[in-house]
């Protein structure tokens, strides 16, 4: 292993049977600098003194007035919206900086300014419905149509002010292409094709971004303001009980001591991590901090221990329940239930894994590497009944969401079980003289991390509605859609093949809610297009294995070059080369690139319309497909490939029957991955006669 890769760490010690954190103290704050360079949602304000209360107190207000909307059922769809944008205006100027390079302890006045403007924007909207609803006539929704100077600039100033929270909070990319789509709406009258249209006014564009609920207000926002903000409170509460720790230490049981047991710990504990986590760089960062620098210790390469943590920490994003919070986008946006979304989402967020997973496993051999010591790995059994407690919360959602309750329902009563467990807990440590778990002071630290949480969210959804407020307005949604079937000739594949490179491109950079609605909004239509011809009146089950394909391949691009931003968080903490590392994830998270393709031709992949044998002879063929192409890549399988010729064999004989080899296995995957009963056939016996071959080369050979 080269020396100039390592990462200094101490020695693992068996002190409690369990894994101990192999970084140095100091490095926790290398960790949060890392995460703050590259994750601009985590790039926020620490106020000290006088200015830290001021943050608290708004984001407890927040919290409680989003809970009692809630729970009272009293607050109408556009007033709790536009509070909701109110509340997250003002926190996005109080707690990030116009540049992450102004100090991050102070509150300039002009931020300040900003917060208080961009709040007053949105209680403007606010106060005119409750003026509405006691029978006032001057009011917005007397006026809608006929607006006023007074409200046009009311929307100028709104928008603007979104716009720079989002350039500060979100990142440019979501920025751009809001923008574009405003200047087509002024502009397009003078475009040619399908890009013409009439033209609208300031007037008529910004009264139906800033005040309809078909713009900023629309149903990304709704979602936002309901479901999302309760699943991103559960999530907060989650954390705070050191669930993620819970997480690393369960999975070091299971799999620790494995061949590269390690890179598997990564692997199965991103995969959980992912269930609550809204961020890949977070993800990769959090659990990477402990899992790199063990496979680093054991054998593995820098660059490919990076890349296992980052493209694990990614899949977190593709797995249910929480899917980063697209899965709630996703059912708002489609018109299907929450459960449909979650239910469609395991099989291809299984095969992701477990194409990771074989990698890593048969990188372990190939190298000849060990699992860790069975002393220092903590006991199954015992730390499950300790600290088993800590997932009910988790079951108790699925449980309630399996069961037909609803999103808020079920987020709610996972709410409620992470409070009582967590008082429960206290008063068991206070019985046994202890400090107690969980204290008022850690529900207030969790307050504030959902108020934050939320923001980055929030813009994102507001920014989105911007695009689909001009998409209503101007119908260059379907436009966009049978252009870039026109550019693929009508071709399905090509079609999938343009918006796969469209969405890696518009994901890069890009937090996972703007991603999914980035990409659905621009480029899901072309696939629907395609598959059902333009403006076709199809069920909205069958519109999600476009939106499924989309959001994968916009997520993959935390891990694709040139961004890569998970990759590059990898690589810093595997003091590794960013781009080496980011090839490597990629090749390690192949199976995103071959999934989606799938789930679009078999859409049963998703579990539409399809019966329970279907789906597991569906995924079981796929598993043995992402083996074959696991092995084409690393050239390992029961052995290493084209080493049956011996030594006498010149090099480039040798390099020729790798070469050979490894095609064969290729072909035998995505034949096998194909979702058609013939090619499945095919591949199963080239997938066959290849590992049989491998087998009796292997028992000659020794």
């Amino acid at each position: 292993m080269d020396k100039n890769n390592e990462i200094e760490a101490q020695e693992i010690q068996p002190s409690s049977g369990a894994v101990e954190n192999i970084l140095p103290t100091t490095n926790e704050e290398e960790m949060k600098k890392l995460m703050k360079d590259l994750d601009r949602e985590q790039a926020y304000r620490e106020h000290k003194c006088w200015r830290q209360y001021i943050t608290v107190i708004v984001s407890i207000v927040f919290v409680l007035f989003q809970l009692y909307a809630t729970l009272s059922g009293h607050v109408t769809a556009q007033v709790l919206r536009a509070s909701h944008l109110a509340f997250v205006q003002m926190l996005a100027f109080f707690l990030f900086p116009a540049s992450k390079k102004m100090p991050k302890n102070t509150l300039p006045w002009y931020d300040v300014l900003l917060g208080l403007i961009g709040a007053a924007c949105w209680v403007y909207i606010v106060v005119n419905f409750q003026m509405y609803a006691h029978g006032a006539t001057n009011t917005l929704v007397n006026r809608t149509g006929n607006n006023n100077m007074l409200d046009v600039i009311i929307g100028i100033v709104g928008i603007l002010i979104l716009f720079e929270s989002c350039r500060r909070i979100v990142g440019l990319p979501i920025m751009i292409i809001a923008g574009a789509f405003v200047i087509y709406a002024f502009l397009g009258k003078y475009l040619p094709g399908f890009l013409h249209h009439r033209g609208y006014s300031v007037q008529r564009v910004v009264c139906h971004l800033f005040y309809n609920t078909e713009g900023i207000m629309g149903t990304p926002i709704g979602a936002c303001s309901t479901f999302i903000f309760l699943f991103i409170l559960f999530g907060a509460l989650l954390e705070k009980t050191g669930i993620g720790q819970f997480f690393i230490d369960l999975c070091n049981a299971i799999a620790g001591g494995a061949s590269g047991g390690p890179a598997k710990v990564a692997v199965l504990s991103s995969a959980l991590l992912g269930t609550v986590s809204g961020s890949s760089v977070s993800n990769t960062v959090g659990s990477g901090s402990f899992t790199i620098p063990m496979m680093k210790k054991l054998g593995y390469k820098g660059e490919f221990a990076g890349a296992v943590e980052a493209a694990a920490s990614t899949g977190g994003q593709l797995m249910p329940p929480i899917m980063g919070a697209a899965a709630f986008l996703m059912a708002e946006s489609l018109g299907v239930s929450y459960v449909t979304i979650i239910k469609a989402a395991i099989i291809p967020a299984i095969l992701y894994f477990t194409g990771i997973f074989i990698t890593v496993h048969l990188e372990a051999k190939k190298l000849g590497l060990k699992g860790l010591p069975k002393d220092q790995l903590p006991k199954f059994l015992p730390l499950f009944l300790r600290k088993g407690y800590m997932i009910l919360p988790l079951i108790v959602i699925i449980y309630f969401l399996c069961s037909g309750k609803t999103a808020v329902f079920s987020a709610l009563m996972g709410i409620l079980s992470c409070i009582l467990i967590g008082v429960g807990v206290s008063c068991v440590d206070l019985a046994k003289g202890r400090r107690p778990t969980f204290t008022g002071k850690d529900l207030v630290e969790v307050m504030c991390a959902a108020a934050r949480n939320i923001i980055s969210v929030a813009i994102a959804c507001g920014m989105a509605g911007i695009i689909i407020g001009i998409v209503t307005l101007t119908g260059i949604g379907l436009k966009l859609g049978a252009g870039l079937v026109a550019l693929a000739h009508g071709k399905l594949f090509l079609t999938l093949l343009l918006t796969m490179i469209a969405s890696i491109i518009l994901g890069m950079g890009a937090p996972t809610t703007a991603n999914y609605l980035i990409t659905s909004t621009i480029t899901a239509g072309a696939i629907i297009t395609c598959l059902y011809g333009p403006g076709a009146d199809v069920e909205n089950i069958m519109k999600l294995p476009a939106h499924m394909f989309a959001f994968y391949f916009g997520i993959i691009a935390d891990v694709t070059p040139p961004v890569a931003l998970a990759a590059i968080a990898g690589a810093a903490i595997a003091k590794a080369k960013p781009m080496k590392t980011a090839v490597n994830a990629t090749k390690l998270a192949i199976g995103a690139f071959i999934i989606p393709y799938m789930f679009v031709y078999n859409p049963q992949m998703l579990m539409i319309n399809a019966s329970a044998v279907t789906v597991i002879y569906i995924a079981l063929t796929a598993i043995i497909g992402m083996f074959g192409i696991s092995v084409a890549l690393e050239g390992y399988g029961f052995g290493n490939t084209g080493m049956f010729y011996g030594r006498n064999m010149n090099k480039a004989v040798i390099v020729t029957f790798d070469v050979i080899e490894r095609i064969i296995f290729a072909i035998g995957g995505i034949l096998c991955v194909i979702p058609e009963s013939r090619t499945d056939f095919i591949g199963l016996i080239i997938m066959v006669a290849a590992c049989a071959f491998q087998i009796i080369r292997k028992k000659i050979t020794k």
